[in-house]
């Protein structure tokens, strides 16, 4: 291929099928809407403290390491990882936690304490979850999407069951012990649905979080982006920031380029990493495969009220990723899938990177990133926001046994308005589109444009799914098919 290729957007999914298709050839050039690369997936620096803005969890480090394998590579080569000790720490209440070990038998132990013959009941789920992650991940994400048959194989056929069943179902008839059944069901809520609408083969989710471990770039997330940029240059890749995309040019229904406020950029082949829906407004109505009635349809997984806290002590009885699930855990799903409002009593998540590597805040200080998962296309004011800081401050002080709100230097947030204005996001979801059984694989928004040749899509939206390692793989799966339409 020796192909004039632009990409609008810069994220994880944009990044990766820019550096496929310049190891193909092609003259390959990135459009980044905002001052920095990397999407979701950006930095806020302040007052010596930095904060990834975006994703948190670096899960599935064998994705990574595919990836850079394509290229000769190895994520070493780029970025420094460390395996976290503790996992992470769930707590239900004041002074009642349980703290996920980075190995499996310690995780097999402590289960076994809290209920009893659940550590064999574990070791017999995960077995199972890993085989489901040797099928989905080493498989099946590496399919485009383009044909029901791709999910027909010697592997799936004995599976078939698990996908008319739900996780939900399939951790209660092996637990009883309610703190065990939400850390079972929390890593599926990486895929954007309810543990109840989620297949019972998403259990890989559990071998990736219990099998796996959790892990952190040195640095903190954005790291794995600064990695990604430099390989991409190395390949050739030539990239523009603050160069917002205004149209996708189409003539005789073919793709021949972009508009970036009067100029006009001509392309043999235009790729948007950018999303979905908000690329398709990018094309006139005619051009469009997907109605506003299709989006508005479509399960979509969470947005997020995210808080970035500089503190000017260290913290007590915090590791780096911490689990607050001292509230009805059902109640706000309800709120989030069922009758989206804003939550009455919310689930949180809060991680202190600077707990784990040095340099994310000034000496003998603590940088604080907490998430309150929220319905996409809430009303979101100041207002809200407060209100939501003081809820979940006033719990953190309580169940961590800890005065923290007079050591807050400062405070910025980031919520639905932001993920629209920031990522012209739907709705301002934060994630994507769940993965329920109904939106897997060839039922997702399609890589390659129905109607308009030379036109594709990658990310959260599309095949596999939401989060960084799917995505990484969504932009391996569309320079594949642009390949195969472009010989």
């Amino acid at each position: 291929m020796n192909k004039n290729i632009k990409i609008i957007g810069s994220g994880f999914s944009a990044l990766s099928a820019s550096c496929y298709l310049a190891k193909l050839g092609n003259s390959v050039t990135i459009y980044e809407k905002n001052n920095t690369i990397g999407g979701r997936a950006r930095q806020l620096i302040k007052d010596g403290f930095t904060f990834d803005i975006g994703p948190s969890w670096y899960w599935m480090p064998d994705v990574f390491e595919k990836f850079f394998a394509d290229f000769n590579k190895k994520p070493s080569d780029y970025y420094a990882l460390t395996k976290l000790s503790p996992a992470y720490k769930v707590f239900f209440g004041i002074n009642e936690f349980v703290t996920i070990a980075d190995n499996l038998p310690e995780i097999i132990t402590t289960f076994e304490s809290i209920e009893k013959g659940s550590g064999a009941k574990l070791e017999s789920f995960i077995k199972e979850a890993q085989s489901n992650y040797n099928i989905a991940i080493k498989d099946l994400v590496y399919r485009p999407g383009e044909s029901p048959l791709e999910l027909i194989t010697i592997e799936t056929a004995t599976k078939v069951n698990q996908f008319f069943s739900n996780i939900s179902k399939d951790v209660r008839k092996k637990f009883k012990n309610k703190k065990l059944i939400q850390i079972l069901e929390f890593p599926v809520l990486f895929l954007g649905a309810k543990p109840s609408d989620t297949p019972s083969f998403y259990s890989f989710m559990n071998f990736a979080d219990f099998g796996l471990g959790t892990w952190q770039p040195v640095g903190g997330m954005y790291s794995v982006i600064l990695g990604m940029e430099k390989l991409a240059k190395e390949l050739g890749v030539i990239i523009h920031t603050n160069a917002s995309v205004d149209k996708i040019i189409v003539k005789n229904k073919t793709a021949v380029g972009i508009q970036i406020k009067e100029e006009t950029i001509l392309a043999d082949i235009i790729l948007s990493g950018a999303d979905y829906h908000h690329s398709e407004t990018l094309l006139e109505p005619v051009y469009r495969q997907y109605s506003e009635k299709y989006w508005q349809s479509k399960t979509f997984a969470p947005s997020s009220l995210l808080f970035y806290v500089g503190f000017n002590k260290k913290l007590e009885n915090v590791v780096h990723h911490n689990l607050f699930f001292d509230v009805d855990f059902d109640l706000h799903a309800s709120e989030i899938y069922d009758s989206p409002k804003w939550p009455k009593e919310p689930l949180f998540y809060a991680n202190f990177t600077s707990v784990t590597s040095e340099g994310l805040a000034p000496t003998g200080c603590e940088n604080g990133f907490f998430l309150i998962p929220i319905a996409p296309g809430l009303e979101d004011t100041q207002q809200l926001r407060d209100e939501y800081f003081n809820k979940i401050i006033m719990r953190f002080e309580s169940i961590t046994q800890q005065n923290v709100r007079n050591s807050i230097i400062f405070t910025e947030s980031f919520c639905v308005n932001d993920f629209i204005k920031e990522y012209n996001s739907y709705k301002g979801n934060a994630y994507g589109m769940a993965n329920t059984l109904f939106q897997t694989a060839f039922l997702r928004p399609k890589l390659k444009s129905k109607k308009v040749e030379n036109l594709f899509f990658t990310g959260q939206l599309t095949v596999p799914g939401p989060g960084v390692p799917p995505s990484l793989i969504s932009g391996k799966l569309v320079s594949d098919l642009i390949k195969k339409y472009n010989k």
